[in-house]
């Protein structure tokens, strides 16, 4: 297979692109307010952690339109390649942006702690997606440098069974797997009493429920074609989705509405999503909302622990901190764009050209 062949990306959907880039804005206005406010009935976008989930529906969904038509073609070295050249390194620059936080954080001096050996480790854990949770100051993520790191860990597990096996599998085995998916989810609900999980040492094994679900409900919108023509349009599909973030916080009920929006809800959302007609003048918006929601989902969290020691030291009032978490959040964007086009994108283009050149004998 050409070079061409490999690099050929399919046409996107963009209004899934534009939600990706919303729902990425809702987990970073989240972390900061589950800093804010610990008590997440009192917080206003509680629920904001259930992006990961619609954000493995889309993976899911995504990775079937654009590769299984292909897979056999493309093969499982170029996959790997590809989704590496792809995920890879911004997981390496959030991991660098976690290590001089954490090496120059004025509200904390944690190197004093840990010393040269945990924090070299700290940071090769990080880089390299191996799950690390020694921090008890910051929760034991599995990831202590780059905390939103712990789904791209699943991310990957997840492109790794769909080349080795779920590419492989007909519609009604995937059903099948699926509702097994179901299952354990429900249980991690129930057992967990939210679907917060996933992220931390404590909580591990909740992670792989919530993309085993997700991702396989993705692919099979896409396979069974399950795709609702509406009017909606990107407005009308982002208020849906913001409305998943933005229901009240329940102890007592949370095991119950939380499956209920990632099993049925946000699946429906990505189906609308990829029907919906796109009005004109907002491609740019869904396309440069597209663009920066990874790049935003994985440069943010650096800074987020950074004002976690801040509000923990300086503890400042609430009316001060209801100016300064806007501003930090329409700051890591701008920081994100730049990164994007200086950093990111420049560095996938030089290993495209140079090792898919390589392979392909071009």
């Amino acid at each position: 297979m050409n070079k061409e062949e490999v690099l050929k990306t399919k046409e996107h959907f963009a209004i899934l692109d534009g939600l990706r880039g919303l729902a990425a804005v809702a987990v970073v206005i989240f972390h900061f307010m589950e800093i804010a406010i610990t008590d997440y009935s009192k917080n206003f976008i509680a629920h904001g952690y259930l992006a990961v989930d619609f954000f493995f529906c889309l993976s899911g969904f995504v990775i079937a339109y654009a590769y299984d038509s292909r897979i056999e073609k493309v093969g499982f070295l170029q996959f790997i390649k590809l989704r590496l050249i792809r995920l890879h390194p911004l997981v390496i620059i959030g991991s660098v942006l976690g290590l001089l936080t954490f090496l120059f954080d004025p509200y904390s001096d944690f190197y004093s702690t840990y010393g040269f050996g945990k924090t070299a480790l700290l940071f090769l854990t990080s880089a390299f997606l191996i799950p690390y949770p020694i921090m008890p100051e910051r929760f034991f993520n599995l990831f202590n440098l780059n905390a939103p790191a712990w789904s791209l860990f699943w991310e990957y597990i997840a492109n790794l069974f769909y080349v080795l096996v779920l590419c492989k599998l007909g519609r009604k085995t995937l059903q099948g797997i699926t509702l097994l998916a179901v299952i354990f989810i429900c249980y991690v609900a129930f057992k967990s009493t939210n679907l917060s999980g996933g992220w931390g040492g404590p909580n591990f094994w909740d992670g792989s429920a919530r993309v085993l679900y997700s991702f396989l409900a993705g692919m099979l919108i896409y396979r069974s074609n399950w795709i609702i023509k509406n009017r909606l349009g990107f407005i009308g599909v982002s208020v849906l989705l913001l409305l998943a973030f933005l229901i009240p916080f329940n102890d007592k009920y949370n095991w119950l509405t939380e499956p209920l929006i990632v099993l049925i809800y946000f699946p429906v959302l990505v189906a609308l999503g990829a029907g919906a007609t796109l009005k004109s003048g907002l491609e740019k918006i869904c396309k440069f909302s597209g663009e920066i929601s990874y790049p935003l989902y994985m440069t943010h969290y650096p800074f987020v622990w950074v004002f976690l020691t801040y509000v923990a030291v300086v503890k400042p009032e609430m009316s001060l901190l209801k100016i300064i978490i806007p501003i930090s959040v329409c700051l890591l964007i701008a920081f994100a764009y730049l990164v994007m086009v200086f950093v990111d994108i420049p560095l996938r283009k030089y290993l495209k050209d140079r090792f898919i050149a390589k392979s392909t004998g071009f």
